[in-house]
């Protein structure tokens, strides 16, 4: 991820919730690699991906034109929710600047109740 001027504010350092964008773009990544096309899974199964819930260390900031690294791991499945690890951290020096987990409900969207994950999803 590259930082642009629209994910800062008016000093230059990267506005704190533009990292939400940061984090979720990564784990949708995730999940197109995982072979998992959402739109064909909602269309099908009526379920989607919310997110539950997040805790969040802003640690250091990131500045305009730097280039981020995001990263996504599984830390626990449940029937219906996935908690995932991530982490932010400046290329240039390694530096880590966020730290997160997030837990993400797979809901059906008819009831807005949680379902459960299918089968073999993310196996």
């Amino acid at each position: 991820v590259r930082v642009y001027w629209e994910d800062t504010d008016a000093g230059g350092v990267v506005y704190h919730a533009s990292y939400l964008r940061f984090l979720e773009r990564a784990r949708t990544e995730w999940v197109r690699a995982q072979g998992v096309d959402q739109s064909e899974l909602q269309a099908r199964t009526g379920i989607a991906f919310m997110v539950r819930g997040m805790q969040l260390d802003f640690l250091k900031a990131a500045r305009l034109d730097d280039e981020l690294s995001v990263t996504v791991s599984v830390k626990e499945r449940r029937g219906a929710s996935i908690l995932f690890d991530q982490a932010v951290v400046r290329r240039a020096d390694e530096t880590l600047l966020i730290r997160a987990q997030v837990r993400v409900a797979c809901v059906d969207l008819k009831s807005m109740r949680p379902a459960p994950i299918p089968g073999g999803l993310f196996a």
